[in-house]
C-alpha cells in the first residue's frame, strides 16, 4: 500500500539558539565552559536575556534528522511539543521550511512550561557550552499521535532522548503499533549511553517487540548488547532487529542484517564539530531506504552527510546534500 509519508520522525522539539561570548561572561553567568547542563525555566530566562543576540534554528536529535530528509525532497514529518510562544513559532516555521510537514498541535500559550531550548555559547577558542533547558519538548502523550498520520507512514524514525517519561514512552508504543499496523516499518536511535542506562529494559521490550531498524553508535550498542567488543556487541544486537546500523566514527559505520554484516569505510574529514553527526548519517541513511537503495549504498549515503555535518559548526548541512551524493556517485 502506497504511503505518504516516505519518513515521520518524533523527539524533542528543541530550538538551538547559538551566540557568540567571551569567557568572563561564562564566569559572571556561572556557565561551566564545554559542556551541556539542564537548566530549569528560571534558569533558561537568564540565560536567554543576557546572551548576545544569535542565530534561532529548529534543533533536537530526530528533528535534524528529518529536517536533512526534507532538503532532500524526501516527503516527513515531524512529531513534537512546542509552546505557542515565540521561540514555539521559530521551531515550528523553521522546520516547515525545509519541506517537513509539522502539525503536533501547539501547548497552550498559558501554560507554565515553555518551548524546548539549547542556549549554545561559543567562546573565542571554538568550545560551545550549552545550556539545555527541556520545557514542553519531553512531555509528549499518546494524546498527541495522529493515528492517520502513523497509519500513512512507511518508515517511523524514534529519538531515544525522548525515552525519559512515561507519557513519551506510552506514546512511543502507540505510534509504532498504529504504523506497524497499517504497514509501515519503525525504527528508533539510541540517542545516548546514559539514555541507555536509564531505561534499558524498556528500550529492550520496545526493540524487540515492535522496531525494525535500530540505528546507534559504538558507544551506545556496547552499552546497551555488551560483549566483548564492538562486533560482539553488534552481533548481541541484531538477534533483535532486521537491521542494525551502528556509526563507528572514523572507521565508518557497521551495517547488520540477515545474519551478514556490512562495513561502509567513510572519507577522511577534518572534524570542526561533532554535533548532529549522527542524526545526518540517520538522514542520509533513511533517504536511500526511501530511494530503493540497497544497504550498503545507504550506508554510504550517511556516511557523506555525517561527514559534511562535522566539517562545520552546526547541525544543518551547509552544502547541497543532493549534489553531494550525485557527486560520490550515490
Amino acid at each position: 500500500m502506497t504511503k505518504t509519508y516516505e519518513v515521520v520522525g518524533s523527539g524533542n522539539a528543541i530550538v538551538d539558539v547559538l551566540a557568540k561570548c567571551d569567557d568572563q561572561f561564562l564566569t559572571d553567568m556561572g556557565i561551566e565552559k564545554g559542556i551541556m547542563q539542564l537548566i530549569d525555566t528560571a534558569r533558561a530566562a537568564e540565560i536567554y536575556g543576557a546572551m548576545a543576540a544569535g542565530t534561532e534554528i529548529s534543533g533536537g536529535s530526530a528533528a535534524n534528522t528529518i529536517s536533512g530528509l526534507g532538503t532532500l525532497g524526501i516527503k516527513s514529518a515531524f512529531v513534537g511539543k512546542v509552546k505557542d510562544d515565540q521561540l514555539g513559532r521559530v521551531f515550528a516555521h523553521d522546520i516547515r521550511a525545509q519541506g517537513v510537514d509539522f502539525d503536533t498541535p501547539m501547548v497552550g500559550a498559558d501554560h507554565a512550561d515553555e518551548t524546548g531550548r539549547s542556549m549554545i555559547l561559543v567562546s573565542p577558542d571554538g568550545e560551545r557550552s550549552m545550556n539545555t533547558y527541556l520545557g514542553v519538548a519531553n512531555q509528549l502523550s499518546p494524546d498527541d499521535v495522529d493515528p492517520a498520520l502513523m497509519a500513512d507512514t512507511k518508515w517511523l524514525y524514534l529519538e531515544g532522548y525522548l525515552f525519559d517519561r512515561p507519557e513519551s514512552q506510552a506514546a512511543f508504543i502507540r505510534m509504532v503499533e498504529l504504523c506497524n499496523a497499517a504497514g509501515g516499518q519503525s525504527s528508533i536511535s539510541l540517542s545516548d549511553p546514559f539514555c541507555v542506562d536509564r531505561h534499558r529494559d524498556a528500550f529492550h521490550d520496545l526493540i524487540s517487540n515492535h522496531i525494525d531498524m535500530l540505528f546507534c553508535n559504538e558507544h551506545e550498542v556496547m552499552a546497551m548488547y555488551a560483549g566483548d567488543d564492538l562486533q560482539a556487541s553488534i552481533a548481541n544486537g541484531a538477534q533483535y532487529v532486521d537491521t542494525l546500523v551502528c556509526t563507528a566514527g572514523a572507521d565508518g559505520a557497521y551495517i547488520a542484517n540477515g545474519g551478514n554484516v556490512i562495513h561502509v569505510p567513510t572519507e577522511a574529514v577534518t572534524m570542526v564539530d561533532a554535533t548532529g553527526a549522527g542524526d545526518l548519517f540517520a538522514a542520509g541513511f533513511l533517504a536511500g531506504m526511501a530511494q530503493g537503495k540497497d544497504l550498503a549504498t545507504c550506508g554510504r549515503m550517511g556516511c557523506v552527510a555525517a561527514g559534511e555535518i562535522i566539517s562545520h559548526m552546526g547541525a544543518r548541512p551547509e552544502a547541497d546534500l543532493k549534489e553531494l551524493f550525485a557527486s560520490k556517485g550515490l
